[in-house]
C-alpha cells in the first residue's frame, strides 16, 4: 500500500472508492513536515457532509484508539462501505512522536484544548493550532459523526467506557446514546461541557453525533480497551448508515448490566488540598456513597501526620482516579459519577 503526502487542500474526500494519505502540516522547528496518516473510503450512496471519522491519538500517550483504528484500516472492505469512512489513527504526530500527552518536543500546546477561535493563525500558529484548524476546515465539513478516541494517559486511571454530552437535539441525542451502549462497557459517561477547546465540544457545536472515549490507562495497550474501541467504531459505521454490517453485543451491553454515570457538577469532582501519594481504597467502576473515603493521599515530607481522606463528592460510581502515585495539590484524584437511567 501506497500513502500519498498530501497538503490539506489536496485531500480528496469526496470521489468513490478508498484512498490513503499522508497529510502534511509543516513542521515548526525543522525544514520538514508532521504527518498525519488518514485513510477515507466512499461508497456508492455517500452524501454531501454526511460521514462519520474516528480520531485517535488526540494525545500522545494514550493508545487503544490509535491500535483501534490501524485495525480497522487494515480489516475496511471497500465494498461494504455505503457512505463516507475517515480514519485518522494517530491526528497528533507531534505528541504522539514525543510519548506525552501534549506536543512537549513542538509548541508545548494540548490539542484538545486548541479547538478555540482563531486557531491555526497567529499569535495561535503553532503546530497544535494547525491541526485543529485542518480538522475544523478539512475534515468536520465531511462528517457527521465524530469519534475521539482517549485514554487516561499516565493522569487517570478509568472505568473504560464511551464519553459524551447531553444534547437538546432528541434525535441527536438518542444515536448518540445508543451508539455509546455498543461500546459495551459497563460504564457509559455522560460529562460536563464547560472545557474551553476540546474536539469533541467542537463537533457538537457544529451540530454532529460526537462521542469521546477513556478505553485504557498508564500509557499501556489495554486489550479489553481496544475490543471496546473496535466495536464502538463497528458500530458507529453501521448505526450510521455509513457501512453495510452485522452487530452483535459485547460484554455489559449483552449481559443489559451498563450503567450510565454523569460527572457534571462539581461535586463529582475530588481535588486534593496536598501533594503526595495517592493510594486508592476501591477499584474503578465501584458504587460509593457521598463522604465514603475512597482514597488516601499520604504526605510523606510529613511522615507522621495522617493521610488526607479523599471522598467521594457524590452517590454513585467512581469513573476515574489517579493513575500514577504522585499527585499534585488541586489534582482531581478521585471523579464519581451519578448514576442515571438511560434515555432511550
Amino acid at each position: 500500500m501506497t500513502r500519498a503526502i498530501v497538503r490539506p487542500a489536496e485531500l480528496d474526500l469526496e470521489s468513490p472508492g478508498r484512498r490513503d494519505y499522508f497529510v502534511a502540516l509543516e513542521h515548526d522547528s525543522i525544514w520538514g513536515d508532521h504527518l498525519i496518516p488518514l485513510t477515507v473510503a466512499v461508497g456508492p450512496e455517500a452524501e454531501a457532509g454526511r460521514g462519520m471519522v474516528a480520531f485517535g491519538s488526540t494525545h500522545g500517550n494514550e493508545y487503544e484508539g490509535p491500535v483501534a483504528i490501524k485495525h480497522m484500516m487494515a480489516d475496511l472492505d471497500i465494498g461494504a462501505v455505503r457512505g463516507r469512512l475517515i480514519l485518522v489513527p494517530v491526528l497528533n504526530p507531534a505528541a504522539f512522536r514525543a510519548g506525552a500527552r501534549d506536543s512537549i518536543t513542538d509548541d508545548g500546546v494540548n490539542l484538545n484544548r486548541a479547538f478555540v477561535p482563531g486557531a491555526g493563525k497567529p499569535p495561535l500558529g503553532g503546530i497544535s493550532h494547525r491541526i485543529a484548524a485542518f480538522v475544523r476546515e478539512a475534515i468536520f465539513p465531511h462528517a457527521h459523526i465524530v469519534l475521539d478516541l482517549h485514554a487516561g494517559g499516565e493522569v487517570g486511571r478509568f472505568a473504560p467506557g464511551p464519553s459524551y454530552h447531553a444534547s437538546d437535539d432528541p434525535e441527536q441525542d438518542r444515536l448518540t446514546e445508543q451508539i455509546a451502549r455498543w461500546f459495551g462497557t459497563k460504564i457509559v459517561i455522560v460529562y460536563q461541557n464547560e472545557t474551553p477547546g476540546l474536539l469533541t465540544s467542537e463537533a457538537e457545536r457544529l451540530g454532529k453525533v460526537t462521542l469521546g472515549a477513556e478505553l485504557g490507562w498508564g500509557a499501556a495497550v489495554a486489550a479489553t480497551g481496544v475490543a471496546h474501541a473496535r466495536q464502538g467504531l463497528l458500530a458507529a459505521a453501521v448505526l450510521g448508515d455509513q457501512m453495510e454490517g452485522t452487530l452483535a453485543p459485547i460484554a455489559h451491553h449483552r449481559s443489559g448490566d451498563q450503567v450510565k454515570a454523569e460527572m457534571i457538577d462539581r461535586a463529582c469532582f475530588t481535588p486534593t488540598p496536598i501533594s503526595g501519594l495517592f493510594e486508592p481504597l476501591v477499584a474503578c467502576g465501584a458504587q460509593v456513597q457521598a463522604g465514603q473515603i475512597v482514597g488516601l493521599v499520604h504526605d510523606f515530607e510529613r511522615i507522621d501526620t495522617p493521610p488526607w481522606p479523599a471522598r467521594a463528592g457524590v452517590d454513585g460510581i467512581v469513573i476515574c482516579q489517579a493513575w500514577g502515585a504522585r499527585v499534585r495539590q488541586g489534582q482531581h484524584v478521585v471523579v464519581t459519577g451519578r448514576i442515571r437511567p438511560f434515555n432511550h
